[in-house]
């Protein structure tokens, strides 16, 4: 049995539901709407979510321009309860995979199961698996292996799933939130390549700041823990990203997105350093994802268009896991990070 648009309306009937952003017929009304209704999404993460502004605002920018998101931090930095409570906030069907090395395609995307009606008859019925959500959290997901790695990647890029040469379109929104753990490699498979380009954004978790954690102490060790409310649901999420992808960008920022991701292709880079530096960069859809997110972060901030702020401010999570060094660049104590920051100060 194929699930249907029919069927993913009744089990979210909110996705067809008149979404109050779009309201009338004024793009620039509609877009101040949005931008207070993202304000109020942002002040009830901040109920349970303490500090990591930058996380969050990532994480937001990702949602909002229509992409998945890699999370890369040490294990307690409040990731997975980002996620959940991305999920109450934002009104989505969220679902949690732990991924495991033994864990199976089928366990994430379903699988076709032999039953027999009440007359004798015998059919296969598709059981669907947990990607079927519009967030997904894949926990750990460089623990599990290339195979099962790969079923979920060919989800997040077709938004359907085969099975038994049968299409089953994934509910929409759909979105998938991936962690790692960049301290403990041990028995994991890194993501290759061209996988990790399918990510929109990799956002790095850090440690929080003294009176950050000063707070959270405070605030989830009492007897009353902070509570977040939903705000918006999942018809307004996808109205919000059709919205944002008519957004006005000017030229001065498309050139700087196209300088910034030409510069960090070895065979198109002016430097001749960086050109031995790096062993690949980023292809046309690291430009793509860029210009989609300077718009979601320009009206996160309450602004129409985006600005060359928004290009500096988000290179770093589109571009980092989308270029690689080479060994000679590596051994000269070379980082990504740094290259990117040298990329930038060739935009003025």
């Amino acid at each position: 049995m194929t699930i249907t648009q029919q069927d993913q309306t009744a089990a979210h009937p909110d996705i067809l539901a008149a979404p109050d952003v779009l309201a009338g017929n004024d793009p620039v009304a509609s877009a101040d709407r949005l931008a207070a209704r993202l304000a109020e999404v942002r002040a009830q993460i901040g109920q349970v979510i303490y500090g990591q502004q930058q996380v969050v605002g990532e994480v937001l920018v990702c949602l909002l321009s229509g992409g998945h998101g890699l999370l890369v931090g040490a294990p307690g930095l409040g990731k997975t309860l980002l996620v959940e409570t991305l999920g109450t906030v934002l009104g989505l069907a969220a679902k949690r995979v732990q991924f495991t090395p033994d864990l199976m395609p089928a366990d994430i995307t379903g699988s076709e199961i032999l039953e027999e009606t009440h007359d004798g008859r015998r059919g296969f019925r598709f059981v669907p698996g947990p990607v079927f959500c519009q967030l997904l959290m894949a926990d750990e997901i460089n623990r599990a292996s290339p195979r099962t790695q790969s079923a979920l990647l060919q989800a997040m890029q077709e938004r359907r799933v085969a099975v038994a040469g049968l299409d089953h379109p994934l509910p929409r929104p759909f979105h998938v939130l991936a962690t790692q753990n960049p301290i403990e490699q041990e028995g994991t498979y890194p993501l290759p390549e061209a996988q990790l380009d399918r990510f929109l954004l990799q956002i790095d978790l850090t440690y929080p700041s003294e009176p950050e954690e000063r707070a959270m102490l405070l605030a989830t060790t009492g007897a009353h823990a902070g509570v977040a409310l939903p705000v918006l649901g999942a018809g307004e999420l996808v109205a919000a990203q059709t919205l944002i992808r008519a957004l006005p960008v000017g030229e001065t920022v498309v050139d700087a997105i196209l300088r910034l991701v030409r510069q960090a292709r070895p065979e198109s880079s002016e430097d001749r350093r960086l050109s031995r530096d790096i062993a690949w960069g980023p292809g046309p859809r690291a430009a793509q994802a860029l210009m989609l997110a300077c718009r979601a972060r320009a009206l996160l901030d309450g602004r129409l268009s985006p600005s060359i702020d928004d290009v500096a401010a988000l290179a770093q999570p589109v571009l980092r896991h989308r270029m690689a060094l080479t060994f000679a660049a590596r051994a000269e104590g070379a980082t990504l990070p740094s290259l990117i920051d040298g990329l930038l100060q060739r935009l003025g």
